[in-house]
Order: structure tokens, then C-alpha cells, then sequence
């Protein structure tokens, strides 16, 4: 991929580790993808069934987000949550973003978390897991990209 202008977002930068996952390049268990946004698995996630969204382009904060991407990225964080919740049984899912401090990619991105009450999230104290194995990823991404097809549809 070149370093053209991806629609209503950024340009594509080599190297980044979300640009490239967005376009394909990389690996990843990627949940949800179109011309605005990519969701996929966080690999170091929270909870199992954490997911990322990131824009395609590389857009480093929210604040550098076109405002006309604004709403139709956020509608996709929204469509992510709410099949997170109903792809993991939870009662409901914390969305948070950073903007530089603590963002362990300078590229966008929304967290979201499946959360059940009394699981263990204080904070900002994010206690860190690992899915057992790639199959279990597969099968939790599975269910997340199920639910997001049924409720787009």
C-alpha cells in the first residue's frame, strides 16, 4: 500500500503497527472492518474480548480526528460495544481512549472492554490477561463478529 489518502481519514504510515493491522499487513483478529474504521482483538486485553477500534489512516489523537470522521467513527465504536457486550454475556463495557499519555500506540484508538459487575476493574489499574491459546482468540473474535453482524443487519 502506498501513502495515499485512505477516505475521510488519514494517510497510511508504514511501520505503524495499526496502519498496518488496519490494512491487512499484519496479523491480528481483526472483528470488524470498512472504509472508516478496523476493530480487532486487543492482544494484551483487560478482560478476554477486549477490542480495539482504530481508524483507518493514521490519525495519531482524537483531537486530529477530521471532524467530519468524528460521527461516523464513534458509530462504529458504538456498533463494537454494543456487540461486545452481546458477544461476551457482559452486563455492559467500559469505552476509554488516550491521547498521548499512556497511548502505547500513537495511533487513535478506542478501547472497549466487556465488564461484569465485581470483575476486578478499580480504576485505571488494568489488570492484564492472555487468551490461552489462538484458537480461543479466534472463537471469542467469532462471537464479537457475529453479534456486530447481527445487529448491522
Amino acid at each position: 500500500m502506498d501513502n495515499t489518502e485512505m477516505p475521510n481519514a488519514g494517510p497510511y504510515v508504514p511501520g505503524c503497527l495499526f496502519c498496518e493491522i488496519a490494512a491487512g499487513e499484519r496479523p491480528a483478529h481483526v472483528v470488524f472492518s470498512d472504509e472508516i474504521a478496523a476493530a480487532f482483538l486487543d492482544a494484551r486485553p483487560v478482560f478476554k474480548g477486549h477490542v480495539l477500534v482504530v481508524p483507518h489512516g493514521h490519525i495519531e489523537t482524537l483531537t486530529d480526528l477530521p471532524v467530519e470522521v468524528v460521527g461516523p467513527f464513534f458509530e462504529r465504536v458504538q456498533a463494537v460495544a454494543r456487540a461486545v457486550e452481546e458477544g461476551m454475556e457482559a452486563a455492559g463495557s467500559f469505552v476509554a481512549m488516550n491521547n498521548r499519555v499512556s497511548q502505547s500506540v500513537p495511533h487513535l484508538h478506542a478501547h472497549v472492554v466487556p465488564r461484569n459487575r465485581k470483575d476486578g476493574l478499580r480504576g485505571f489499574f488494568w489488570p492484564r490477561m492472555k487468551y490461552a491459546d489462538d484458537a480461543e482468540a479466534a472463537e471469542i473474535a467469532d462471537r464479537i463478529r457475529a453479534a456486530l453482524k447481527k445487529s448491522t443487519s
